[in-house]
């Protein structure tokens, strides 16, 4: 393992070695390289300024104007100027350069304009180059400068092409001022990567102490408020490193706990609404089991006591004993139907499957709906695709269809419509029942298949039915691994169910 690192020892160790780098740098570069830039910067100026100069002194046609040019550059910049034409006659000279020198100053200017010439073809031609010639020399040609002055000076020549002459420009290295300015720009140069560094370390201090105590302050800060999405990322090995790692293992530990207790608590308030669900769910089935039997019996107890009373004779005898029947029958398969829908919500309800042909199933429908049909003047159109086999419970598939078409033909309009279609999909067979009326509210779509759910919210016996219909359709076909719906079209409603081919 690892020692741990103080961070008053790295922070000692950091200041002392950027310090050090600092100090070291300084003289090193100091030493090393400050003539060498100062020489390069007084030839780069006077390259440039003597490139200024001719391109300016080629423009002017008087010798007034020359010279005024002249003078202003020389006094301007310290330089001094000799001009010569391509033959060497002098055309200026600067009024520093003492005469004595004159000699000097003719020989040097020879070898000059001599490394200006070249031969070709047997013939000596001026070079063309634009660039000036920039060189040191060890004879100091301006008389102002003292006996213990730099013996040289940075001369320059450049051949102007329009005028055909020849442009001497030097200066001395000696000026203080002008080596101040020098070191000046060249510390200037200096500082301004001293402080790059700086601040390259700064940078450095800040990732290894101030960005990860912000770190674990931005972590603390969001557990005070119970947060604990954020993870404290910190890859160091001393005491904040340490810190961190036991900030995040706390905020684990409290999140797991409080996860823990908000899914206790979650789980706790769905069985609660479960449980308000379910109460509501027993009212709303006492409420309509109530209802659907005492009507039943109410009719069944005034025609029995009707009919026990002896008054009755004839058709009237035998009209009462209809009702009597039909009621008791609506009672009869009420409580089939809640039988049926308390085996299949159970689970224990065993399907006997075979393999059978949907469309046989579909076929007799006309048939045994036709008193229903013919009582509402509706309509019925079967479209049929033969040989579809499937595995099902053939009584409880019936029971579905039974429970769509009783369910079509009491919303359908008189006079109306309903169409019972068969469809052949790659491996699956949808059979629909569609029928003409009103359409169903869509926020109803899924609530219609709830036990005891009427669309009829008075619960009046307009249009019959015990509300538990399409419950058991729903589990019959869940049962056979299929699925069931509704949806409006223009005709109207349209029921189907979806099962697997053989």
């Amino acid at each position: 393992m690892k020692s741990k690192k103080s961070i008053t020892r790295k922070l000692f160790a950091i200041t002392s070695i950027v310090f050090v780098v600092f100090i070291t740098t300084n003289l090193i570069v100091q030493s090393a390289f400050f003539g060498q830039f100062y020489i390069k910067w007084k030839r780069d100026t006077l390259s440039h300024d003597l490139v200024k100069f001719k391109d300016k002194y080629s423009l002017l046609k008087t010798n007034d104007e020359e010279t005024s040019l002249i003078s202003t550059f020389e006094d301007q910049n310290s330089y001094k100027i000799i001009i010569r034409d391509k033959a060497g006659n002098l055309k200026y000279l600067t009024k520093t350069v003492d005469a004595r020198k004159d000699s000097i100053k003719a020989r040097i200017m020879d070898q000059l304009m001599s490394s200006q010439i070249e031969t070709i073809g047997g013939v000596a031609k001026f070079k063309k180059d634009k660039k000036p010639l920039i060189f040191l020399t060890d004879n100091n040609l301006d008389s102002e400068a003292s006996e213990t002055s730099i013996s040289y000076s940075v001369a320059g020549i450049s051949y102007d092409e329009k005028k055909d002459e020849f442009i001497y420009v030097y200066t001395s290295l000696q000026p203080v001022n002008e080596a101040v300015q020098v070191i000046k720009e060249f510390y200037y140069y200096f500082y301004i990567g001293a402080i790059v560094i700086i601040l390259f370390l700064s940078l450095i201090y800040s990732n290894m102490i101030a960005k990860p105590l912000i770190k674990i302050t931005k972590t603390a800060s969001k557990m005070a408020k119970l947060d604990f999405s954020e993870k404290c990322v910190v890859k160091s090995n001393d005491e904040i490193g340490a810190l961190a790692t036991s900030l995040n293992l706390l905020s684990e530990n409290l999140n797991e706990s409080l996860t823990s207790l908000k899914d206790a608590n979650l789980k706790l308030e769905k069985d609660i609404e479960k449980e308000k669900k379910l109460t509501e769910i027993r009212k709303d089935f006492v409420a309509a089991v109530s209802h659907e039997l005492k009507t039943p019996i109410t009719l069944i107890e005034g025609y029995t006591q009707a009919l026990n009373d002896d008054i009755l004779e004839g058709e009237e005898k035998q009209y009462f004993i209809d009702v009597i029947m039909d009621e008791s029958r609506k009672m009869n398969n009420l409580v089939s139907d809640m039988l049926n829908l308390s085996q299949l919500e159970s689970g224990n309800f065993n399907l006997v499957q075979e393999d059978f042909y949907i469309d046989e199933l579909v076929k007799p429908l006309a048939k045994k709906f036709s008193s229903m049909l013919n009582e509402k003047n509706i309509k019925l159109g079967i479209n049929l695709v033969q040989n579809i086999k499937v595995t099902a419970d053939w009584n409880r598939i019936e029971q579905v269809l039974t429970n769509y078409m009783t369910n079509a033909i009491r919303h359908a309009n008189n006079g109306g419509s309903i169409a019972v279609t068969i469809l052949d999909r790659e491996d699956t067979v949808c059979v629909e029942v569609e029928n003409s009326g009103s359409k169903i509210d869509e926020a109803e779509n899924n609530k219609i298949w709830d036990t005891f759910y009427k669309i009829d919210k008075s619960r009046t016996r307009k249009l019959g039915g015990t509300g538990l219909g399409l419950s058991i359709v729903k589990n019959i076909i869940l049962l056979h691994g299929g699925s069931c719906g509704v949806c409006n079209t223009e005709m109207g409603v349209k029921f189907y169910f979806i099962l697997t081919k053989h």
